[in-house]
């Protein structure tokens, strides 16, 4: 089987990581919306801006973070490129230039989820309208995930497809802990961490993993065994570690094809992805930092992405955020 073109891999690889994100983002709008609130009992929609690390995007545009402003930032926002629209845009924009090799399901429903997108006003964006909006989007993101599952042939362009989505999955489950680690801290004249059970719902929400991790836990919900569920549980398929290890077979397994074998990427920074992950102790990553550990698996992720940019696609990616995206 020849090599794939460099052009073809990146679009596969970039195709993914657009998809995945617009189903996280359409996920965290919808919790958000039916969780997550300040102590006083007010939704708080800054942490969203903080998340995507947009702050100083945002707020180019914006006087504050409130529901309607966030949620058209995120939603119908063509200026921001971490927007559903704009990233449902460039996952079609990448299929474009696939045609040859994905199924005509594939591109058509793409097609068709872009062009209801377009379709979409301020009205469907009210706040009363918002859970029925992300559950269409989901819907949408899931159902190209099963004709992707269903059509995609198994072949490079397929093994690039899974490592954008495996490498955007796990970025999106560090940051949604990140943002949220000062809420393992105690507070300044107590000992232990104030457990809010409903935020960590929506944590668990955010990442669809409530229902796993009553699997597992079926009482009670410490912050601590959260962030050790997200992080380390072989079981839940967006934890980080099941994202690495699967990452590490699909580069395994490109590499060793013929054609590849002459291609030594990313052994450094995968072994040490893996040995982050492979610890699985949560309390010992909350003694020495949690914020610290997740910086460092974002940086891997980040470096794993240049690699594959400089050894596979022909030049670096140019990150116009903290979330990656395509150059």
């Amino acid at each position: 089987m020849p090599s794939l073109l460099a052009r073809f891999a990146e679009s596969a690889f970039w195709m993914a990581r657009y998809m995945e994100r617009a189903e996280n983002l359409a996920r965290i709008l919808d919790v958000n919306e039916t969780f997550a609130q300040q102590s006083r009992g007010v939704k708080d929609w800054l942490p969203i801006v903080q998340l995507f690390s947009d702050a100083e995007r945002f707020f180019e545009v914006h006087w504050e973070a409130s529901a309607d402003t966030v949620v058209h930032f995120y939603v119908l926002d063509r200026a921001n490129p971490t927007s559903i629209v704009a990233s449902v845009r460039s996952a079609r924009e990448n299929a474009r230039g696939l045609r040859h090799l994905i199924s005509t399901e594939m591109w058509s429903h793409l097609n068709v989820f872009y062009n209801r997108l377009q379709e979409l006003g301020p009205a469907d964006l009210e706040l009363s309208r918002l859970s029925e909006l992300c559950r269409g989007l989901k819907e949408d993101c899931q159902l190209h995930a099963g004709i992707v599952e269903g059509t995609f042939y198994r072949d490079q362009a397929w093994g690039f497809y899974q490592l954008g989505k495996l490498i955007e999955r796990a970025d999106q489950t560090t940051r949604l802990l990140d943002i949220n680690h000062h809420r393992l801290l105690p507070l300044a004249d107590d000992v232990t961490p104030q457990v809010d059970a409903g935020h960590w719902n929506a944590v668990l929400r955010s990442a669809a993993g409530y229902h796993a991790f009553r699997r597992v836990h079926p009482r009670g919900m410490q912050p601590s065994t959260v962030a050790g569920f997200l992080l380390f549980d072989a079981g839940f398929p967006r934890s980080v570690v099941v994202c690495v290890r699967e990452v590490a077979l699909l580069f395994k397994e490109l590499v060793d094809r013929p054609e590849l074998r002459h291609v030594g990427v990313a052994s450094a920074t995968l072994a040490t992805l893996e040995r982050l992950c492979e610890q699985g102790d949560i309390d010992g990553v909350l003694d020495s930092g949690l914020h610290e550990f997740l910086d460092q698996l974002q940086r891997q992720l980040i470096a794993l992405t240049d690699e594959l940019g400089t050894v596979f696609f022909g030049h670096r990616h140019e990150r116009v955020s903290a979330s990656q995206n395509q150059s």
